[in-house]
């Protein structure tokens, strides 16, 4: 099993505790779809969803299917056109990987990678461009689409604490750091809310090419929804805004 390691602090002064979810898997819900405009400094530089679907079991496993979309807005399309697709299938029980699909357009680079994770040996099967490694990882690895949706469901978000997780990205392994900075307030599309400040100390590129570490704000509340995300890119930063999907999922 993925392992945590929780240092654990106070809650910010005037702030009200952090919710922890109903359920391992309240933040983890078919149905949900989050739209976000992506800014490059004061510049609107495209758009991002974040869905989450049912799909057939495994095994008699409950599976959901994790599909994000990144495309650049048409101005930076003109000198850096992004335009990536990430499908994720995880074990609804356990939330961890077992396949992903990612295409990647970011500029000049062009990847099509592939990746089948057996959690239960410790092993990857990665495909990059059409070829094919097979690969050591920790047992519990996250890929990084699933690893988003994990710590939502599982990490504390008392300020002060943080944990650990193996991600598996681009045929290499990682140990990903989730710092709690603190608990703030927050004003957007979805109203005012309180929001978990976060710190993601990221040991590999994400979207845009982000150069050093990210930081997500989110809602303080079951849902725990990333209302807001930074990173810096190699100009400049990137912010991601939550503008549609923050209303209540759908019964099925």
């Amino acid at each position: 099993m993925l392992a945590f390691l929780l240092a654990w602090g106070l809650p910010a002064h005037g702030a009200e505790a952090p919710v922890p979810p109903s359920s391992a898997l309240s933040p983890v819900l078919a149905g949900e779809k989050l739209t976000y405009d992506l800014a490059w400094t004061k510049v609107k530089a495209g758009t991002a969803v974040m869905s989450v679907e049912a799909v057939e079991p495994v095994d008699q496993h409950p599976m959901l299917k994790l599909l994000t979309t990144a495309q650049s807005s048409p101005f930076i399309t003109k000198f850096y056109p992004v335009n990536n697709r990430v499908e994720s299938w995880i074990d609804a029980d356990s939330l961890l990987p077992q396949r992903m699909q990612f295409q990647r357009r970011e500029g000049k680079r062009k990847n099509d990678f592939q990746y089948t994770f057996r959690q239960a040996e410790g092993k990857v099967t990665a495909v990059k461009d059409g070829q094919a490694a097979e690969l050591e990882m920790a047992v519990g690895t996250q890929d990084a689409i699933s690893c988003l949706y994990f710590a939502r469901a599982t990490m504390s978000l008392i300020p002060g604490a943080s944990s650990f997780l193996n991600v598996h990205h681009d045929k290499k392994n990682y140990t990903l750091e989730i710092r709690v900075e603190g608990i703030e307030r927050l004003e957007g599309a979805w109203g005012v809310k309180e929001a978990v400040r976060l710190l993601v100390v990221m040991p590999f590129q994400g979207i845009f090419l982000n150069e050093g570490n990210v930081r997500v704000w989110l809602s303080n509340d079951e849902r725990r929804l990333p209302l807001l995300m930074k990173a810096k890119v190699i100009i400049g930063s990137v912010t991601a805004t939550l503008v549609d999907g923050f209303q209540a999922v759908p019964k099925r």
